[in-house]
C-alpha cells in the first residue's frame, strides 16, 4: 500500500479510502465488519462515512469496527444533508453543526473526528458563520481538519478567501465526484486543489457501477445503484455515458483486466488525487476494487483509457490559444 500526504496536514493516508455508505444498507452489519477488516489487512487506514448514510447507521457500524484501532486510522464523516424531519435537521448553521458533531461522535464511539466534511453547500448560511463554528470545534479537539464535499470551485475558492481574510479555519481537503465518465473536476476543481495544496478524496470511481459493464446488457440485472435510485438514474442518464462504458469494458477485456480495478487505478493515477473512495456491497466486490493496487498504470495506458471518454472543455473560451508544453 502506498501512503500519500493529505494536502498540507502532514497526515499520511492510504492511496485508497474505503467509503461506508453501504454499511447497514446494502451490506448488513456482519458483512460490513468483514469488509472493514479486509481493508485493514490490505493496508487501508482511511475510512469515510456521513451522518446521512443510513441516518446514522453507517457511523454506528463503523464505530464498532474501529474500537480496537482508532489511533491507527484516519476517520472522516460529514454534516449538512437532512438527517431528520425537522426544518433545522440539516444545513450548515451553528445550531445544526453543534448538534450533528456530538451525535456523530457518539455513534462513532470516538472523542474526535480527523476530517469533518461539509456534505453540501448551504446558500442560506454564511460561510464565515460555518467556518467559525468549525474552528470552535477544532479548538475543543472534537475535529482536527475540515473539508468540502460536492462544492464547486468558486465556492471552495470563496471559502479559502474568507479563511485567509478573517484568519479562521481553512479547508484542507475536498471530495468531488470523479471517474472516467464524469470528468468535470478536471476543469477547475483540480487546478484549484493543486494551487492551494488541498487533499483530494474523490468518490464514485466506478460511475455508480456503469464502468463495471453490468449495465451494458442489463436485461437480467436485478440490483445496482442506477436501477435502485432515481438520483443515480438521472445522473447517468445520458446515452453517451453507456457508450464510454462499453468502450472501456472492451478495452479491459482485450488486456485481461477487471474493469472495476482498472477504473479505480485510472482515478488513482491522476497526480492531483490523494485517494479515491471505494465502496462495496460484499467481499467479492471489494476484492475486485482492491485489485487496483496491483495495476501499474503507465502513462501510455492512462492516455489510452482517457481517450475513451470525453475531455471536458477548458474553463476559458480562449482554449484555442493554449499551447501544450
Amino acid at each position: 500500500m502506498e501512503y500519500r500526504t493529505l494536502g498540507r496536514t502532514g497526515i499520511k493516508v492510504s492511496s485508497l479510502c474505503f467509503g461506508t455508505m453501504t454499511f447497514g444498507k446494502e451490506a448488513d452489519e456482519a458483512t460490513s465488519i468483514k469488509m472493514f477488516h479486509r481493508c485493514r489487512d490490505a493496508g487501508i487506514n482511511f475510512f469515510d462515512t456521513a451522518d446521512r448514510y443510513g441516518i446514522g447507521t453507517s457511523e454506528k457500524i463503523l464505530g464498532k469496527c474501529i474500537t480496537e484501532c482508532r489511533e491507527k486510522i484516519i476517520l472522516s464523516t460529514k454534516v449538512g444533508n437532512p438527517v431528520g424531519d425537522d426544518v433545522n435537521d440539516r444545513g450548515l448553521s451553528r445550531r445544526h453543526i453543534m448538534s450533528a458533531v456530538e451525535n456523530s461522535l457518539k455513534r462513532l464511539g470516538t472523542d474526535y473526528i480527523d476530517l469533518y466534511f461539509l456534505h453540501i453547500y448551504d446558500p442560506k448560511t454564511s460561510i464565515e458563520e460555518t467556518l467559525s463554528v468549525l474552528m470552535d470545534l477544532q479548538r475543543q479537539g472534537k475535529i482536527l481538519y475540515v473539508g468540502a464535499s460536492n462544492w464547486s470551485a468558486w465556492q471552495i475558492a470563496k471559502a479559502i478567501g474568507i479563511s485567509e481574510l478573517k484568519r479562521i479555519l481553512r479547508f484542507e481537503c475536498i471530495q468531488p465526484m470523479y471517474n472516467l465518465i464524469k470528468r468535470q473536476a478536471e476543469v477547475e476543481i483540480f487546478p484549484l486543489a493543486r494551487e492551494e495544496n488541498l487533499g483530494v478524496i474523490t468518490y464514485s470511481p466506478l460511475g455508480a457501477g456503469l464502468l463495471t459493464g453490468k449495465y451494458i446488457k442489463k436485461d437480467n440485472l436485478i440490483q445496482g445503484r442506477i436501477l435502485e435510485s432515481k438520483l443515480y438514474e438521472r445522473r447517468y442518464a445520458d446515452p453517451v455515458y453507456y457508450k464510454i462504458a462499453e468502450k472501456f469494458v472492451n478495452y479491459t477485456k482485450a488486456r485481461g483486466f477487471n474493469p472495476s480495478a482498472l477504473a479505480v487505478a485510472w482515478v488513482m493515477s491522476n497526480p492531483v488525487v490523494t485517494a479515491p473512495i471505494i465502496g462495496a456491497r460484499n467481499l467479492k466486490q471489494l476484492e475486485q476494487t482492491l485489485a487496483a493496487l496491483e495495476i501499474e498504470m503507465t502513462p501510455e495506458m492512462r492516455k489510452e483509457i482517457t481517450a475513451l471518454s470525453i475531455t471536458p472543455p477548458e474553463a476559458t473560451d480562449r482554449s484555442e490559444e493554449k499551447v501544450d508544453k
